[in-house]
């Protein structure tokens, strides 16, 4: 689906590759309905979005809130006219450190934004999409939803399922004009940690000893790369070459997989 002329509706639009996917969109000619839980970062997405902002509404969201989020079609709708597209990339990850010693509020946190944000937002806007001629839905899942990242556990499930849930949306949807697209990013040069409250701003973390030691894609290339993937119709797309290197090792050898990751990660999850 050709993103120009269509209006898209997107979470996480206030930070991160959220508001790269909106500056995306916009610069192709769609029409954006921007959702995040942040004022201030819808605010800033608008503010960069300049121009083409006339084209840009924002909505302040906690995609969590099924009656919240059951309300926002008829805001997008008024506005936009048609909703053509879902972008689902909200998401938080979990504080670093084992299963065992995750407490349940954040197990459940992690869950309610990660899955049932998904859900809630694709059980409610996908009755609009089945009736327009084309549309689609991108899921954005993560390679830790297909290779177990130690300290980051419940964060990976929760990817899995939206793995898992996009695939199976994908073959309910064959046959409809909804095509549906599952993204795999790889490491991200986001403020993911500080925006979940579970670590240091990437700025804070570069000045510290465990700044990261490998490349991190940067989030307006991982944007650009899951719009195109709406654009041919992509069934999965990874994104950086750490997201494409463990998607051929864990299909090769899942252990194998687990095992390098854990090995990279041990350090961090130290006793």
């Amino acid at each position: 689906m050709r993103v120009s002329g269509k209006t898209i509706v997107v979470t996480g639009g206030g930070n991160g590759i959220g508001r790269e996917l909106v500056l995306g969109l916009l610069s192709r000619g769609a029409r954006v309905a921007a959702i995040d839980i942040s004022d201030a970062g819808l605010a800033e997405t608008a503010t960069l979005a300049g121009d083409a902002a006339s084209r840009l509404t924002t909505h302040r969201l906690d995609i969590t809130d099924r009656s919240a989020v059951e309300a926002l079609p008829e805001a997008v709708i008024a506005a936009h006219g048609a909703i053509d597209g879902l972008i689902n990339c909200a998401g938080i990850i979990q504080p670093f450190v084992k299963f065992n010693d995750l407490d349940y509020a954040a197990i459940e946190r992690v869950l309610n934004v990660n899955l049932w944000g998904v859900l809630h937002m694709t059980k409610t806007i996908l009755p609009h999409l089945l009736k327009r001629p084309e549309a689609h839905v991108l899921n954005v899942s993560s390679m830790g939803g297909f290779v177990p990242v130690p300290g980051q556990t419940i964060y990976g499930a929760s990817k899995a399922a939206v793995k898992l849930f996009t695939e199976g949306l994908y073959a309910e949807c064959v046959g409809t004009g909804v095509g549906v697209t599952v993204a795999f990013p790889g490491a991200i040069a986001t403020d993911i940690s500080k925006n979940s409250g579970v670590g240091p701003s990437r700025e804070e973390a570069t000045s510290a000893a465990d700044a990261p030691k490998f490349k991190m894609t940067e989030p307006s290339e991982a944007a650009r790369i899951m719009i195109e993937a709406i654009e041919s119709n992509a069934f999965r797309v990874t994104i950086g070459s750490d997201s494409s290197m463990m998607d051929k090792l864990a299909r090769f050898s899942p252990k194998r997989a687990a095992d390098t990751i854990q090995k990279q990660m041990a350090s961090l999850l130290a006793d």
